[in-house]
């Protein structure tokens, strides 16, 4: 989790009340909310709204949204190159499923339209990857201003509305989480602080800019996600109505070029270069960085078989060191079972280099990863025999 924070109004103490005039109704208080995690046993923030975030005027059931999957296929190596894909609709309801599995949904999107509603998601946290766009993330919390290379991570329950500056040059890799997305906890020690030697910090951590309550009555749809199932609420009023709220429970951004990557003598392993930890899968930032100093060091990853892991990377900007084959855009997907390594040529011609301009996100899952039907156009059939 992030580190606690404070913004706007808040009393003394919890659970007492947080007096205004005349306030709700005349109740003469400002209403808090728990936002709890695994029950009451983890991370949480309070909120303390206007008036009470119960008001619901009216619930209906939306079509729900099934994943195509493909059929079973020949276990393969697997290359996407998603630069393909159209612009459709907005950044919740245009997301194209790539890949899937009880703990994680993979998809890309590359909206057309902004978001005209309020979205939550009540089963996942929410990773957002902004492969370029600039804009706003707004919640109750405040918001969250982005840019390229920027993670978002969104809590599950989270109200949010996302604004961007130019809605044709946004693109992003948004990944679905049923677990909750936190850091290696290798990282922290054990106050909860980042350790020295972490390869980034909370001075890295972007939480919300304070913005000021929305005191606003009328009709305003909240669009819930619960797995497939979708559900319209419309609410009494805006649900951005915070005087104040502290916890640790929040959205917030990480941007990939504040990554520090850590290097060595010889090559170093993956998860040097993790970012983020669930109990189903970690994600790690490939950022620009130096090579590996010993005389005879071969500068590219070694040939390696996946036993207990499927390997999905993003492939973002510059040249990735050991493949040939992927563009911009691509994403390939190494399963288990089967060894990958660099491509041929690749070894001879990293001898010399000094550094890396590559940067991809790498997305390592503990169950198989199953693809989606939508995923078959986007599919480059000749790779799995590049290495030939």
């Amino acid at each position: 989790m992030p580190q606690y924070l404070q913004r706007g109004s808040i009393p003394p103490k919890r659970h007492i009340a947080h007096r205004t005039t005349p306030g709700y109704q005349g109740e003469g208080i400002f209403y808090e909310e728990v936002i709890s995690t695994e029950g009451f046993h983890r991370a949480y923030s309070i909120a303390y709204h206007l008036r009470p975030p119960t008001r619901v005027s009216a619930i209906s059931a939306m079509p729900p949204k099934p994943v195509a999957m493909a059929e079973p296929d020949a276990l393969r190596h697997i290359h996407l190159k998603t630069s393909k894909i159209m612009r459709v609709q907005d950044a919740i309801h245009g997301r194209l499923p790539l890949f899937q599995n009880a703990d994680v949904r993979i998809t890309r999107s590359r909206p057309a339209l902004e978001q005209e509603f309020f979205y939550r998601n009540t089963l996942q946290d929410e990773l957002w990857f902004v492969r370029s766009g600039t804009g706003r993330l707004l919640s109750m919390f405040g918001a969250v201003p982005f840019r390229d290379l920027d993670y978002l991570v969104i809590p599950r329950c989270t109200t949010f509305k996302v604004e961007f500056d130019a809605i044709d040059q946004t693109d992003l890799l948004i990944v679905e989480s049923k677990g909750t997305i936190g850091f290696p906890s290798r990282y922290m020690n054990p106050d909860g602080q980042f350790r020295l030697g972490a390869p980034f910090c909370e001075r890295d951590l972007r939480g919300p800019q304070w913005v000021e309550p929305v005191d606003s009555e009328g009709s305003y749809v909240v669009e819930l996600r619960d797995g497939d199932r979708w559900t319209q609420y419309i609410l009494g009023n805006h649900p951005f109505d915070v005087v104040g709220w502290d916890g640790l429970v929040y959205p917030f951004a990480f941007n990939a070029l504040d990554f520090e990557p850590i290097t060595g003598m010889v090559h170093q392993p993956p998860p040097i270069h993790q970012t983020f930890q669930t109990d189903g899968f970690v994600v790690c930032t490939f950022a620009p960085r130096m090579l590996d100093t010993h005389p005879e060091a071969i500068k590219v990853p070694y040939a390696h078989s996946n036993v207990e892991s499927d390997e999905l990377l993003y492939y973002v900007a510059g040249q990735f060191g050991s493949r040939r084959g992927v563009e911009l855009d691509s994403i390939t997907l190494h399963p288990h079972g089967i060894p990958h390594g660099p491509h041929p040529g690749t070894i001879a011609a990293s001898r010399d280099a000094k550094r890396t301009d590559e940067l991809a996100v790498m997305i390592d899952t503990f169950r198989p990863l199953h693809r989606t039907e939508a995923s078959l156009a986007l599919d480059d059939p000749s790779y799995p025999f590049s290495w030939i």
